[in-house]
């Protein structure tokens, strides 16, 4: 049983939960139509329930969800509920505030006319590309409830949002982890003087494996096999650049990446040159 604390609109309200104490905010068709403050009501079937005792990286619940427009709860928990059929349950709705308040920003920005850059966007496309398809359900939301068109720019930004409740790692970490793999592409590139061919199966695992190389920094996993003597012998320019990005992206991340990564990451510049060379 639920009590009503305040009603968001027709379709959602915050209210106490009876048997815990504890405050949520309800979203669903309908759950805040005639409801008063005090009015004691079961949590119809189809809601989500959201806890707002939590804290965010952007703040308490409790105080985003005073600053964010109810529709903008209910365009996120859409998101949300879309990616829960493609990832599962284990995706954490709790991002739903600052989900919505990046939401609510980016509408007034696009309102404004204000065109953001995001370098990171084609590497965010493929590196999280389910979460920039789950992502993507945003813009017909938009266009339908607001008469307003979300850029791919935009979009990268929710992709984000998206994977930080599928992972539970913080923005910031997500953005670390693009910036990264943008880092070591533009490096290969700048060295073959060319672009990469993003749809070839070896820049994907390049760009997976840079991925998965600044997570286990940030988790402080160390690879157990050393492949460094093998790759510095067999390929030495390729273990060359290997050891320049590990420390070049050492220095952007103020960290040290241990030395077993380098021969990993050789590894998979060997096979990406090898490719780029057999398609000239």
């Amino acid at each position: 049983m639920y009590r009503v604390s305040k009603v968001l609109n027709n379709n959602g309200v915050i209210a106490i939960d009876m048997d815990e104490n504890k405050e949520y905010v309800i979203l669903g068709k309908g759950v805040g139509f005639g409801k008063k403050v005090s009015q004691r009501f079961d949590k119809p079937e189809g809601c989500t329930t959201y806890r707002l005792e939590q804290e965010t990286e952007r703040g308490s619940a409790k105080e985003l969800v005073k600053g964010i427009e109810p529709e903008y709860l209910e365009i996120a928990d859409a998101i949300l509920t879309e990616s829960q059929k493609v990832f599962g349950d284990s995706i954490d709705r709790g991002i739903l505030f600052p989900l919505a308040d990046h939401i609510s920003f980016a509408v007034a920005r696009i309102r404004r006319n204000e065109q953001i850059s995001n370098p990171l966007t084609e590497d965010i496309r493929l590196l999280f590309y389910s979460e920039y398809k789950e992502a993507l359900t945003v813009v017909p939301i938009l266009k339908k409830r607001m008469g307003i068109d979300m850029d791919e720019h935009e979009v990268g930004y929710i992709a984000l949002h998206v994977h930080t409740a599928i992972e539970k790692e913080e923005l910031s970490q997500a953005m670390q982890i693009a910036q990264a793999v943008r880092d070591c592409v533009s490096y290969v590139e700048n060295v073959l003087d060319k672009k990469l061919n993003v749809m070839s199966l070896s820049y994907n695992r390049l760009m997976n494996h840079v991925r998965y190389m600044v997570a286990r920094q940030m988790s402080g996993e160390v690879l157990k096999l050393d492949m460094n003597d093998y790759m510095g012998q067999k390929f030495p320019e390729e273990f060359q650049m290997a050891a320049q990005i590990c420390e070049k992206l050492g220095k952007d991340m103020r960290c040290q990446f241990s030395k077993v990564e380098i021969g990993y990451l050789a590894m998979h510049l060997q096979r990406i040159l090898t490719d780029e060379e057999l398609n000239e």
